[in-house]
């Protein structure tokens, strides 16, 4: 389990852009399981869409980099403050399967598929409620800042 405090030596990224609320499970080169609670007051709610609020596809991909970040993070054994960032490098396979509205807990999950020259590659899926609501195979690029 890893808590806010944790999470934040691991991601540089900080609101309204964390998307990562807790960690729930984490196996060192394995998998990674988190959330993040989605609210009604998140700030992209304003303009997608006022009416319908939905959460942005490219943010729960977002949110799943996040997390699997913390992972590659965790596997070497670094953190951003020693001087290491993971970059969103891309992302394949993607289908959304239902929207993410105000309200849903956004469970996310992350698999490593491999590691080659800090270039990392994760099958990663996002659930609400145990429905799965996205599928995305994301790369993130490890660099030294």
């Amino acid at each position: 389990m890893m808590y806010m405090d944790e999470i934040l030596e691991y991601l540089p990224h900080r609101y309204p852009f964390l998307l990562v609320d807790r960690v729930t499970e984490i196996e060192k080169a394995s998998y990674i399981k988190g959330y993040k609670n989605i609210s009604f007051n998140e700030p992209f709610f304003t303009g997608h869409f006022p009416e319908n609020p939905i959460m942005p596809g490219v943010l729960i991909i977002e949110a799943m980099a996040q997390l699997s970040g913390i992972l590659g993070f965790v596997t070497v054994g670094r953190k951003p403050a020693d001087g290491l960032i993971q970059y969103l490098a891309g992302t394949s396979k993607v289908r959304f399967k239902r929207p993410v509205v105000p309200g849903d807990r956004l469970c996310m999950e992350s698999e490593v598929v491999s590691d080659k020259r800090g270039i990392w590659k994760f099958n990663c899926r996002a659930l609400v409620d145990e429905e799965v609501v996205c599928v995305a195979e994301i790369l993130t690029a490890e660099r030294e800042v």
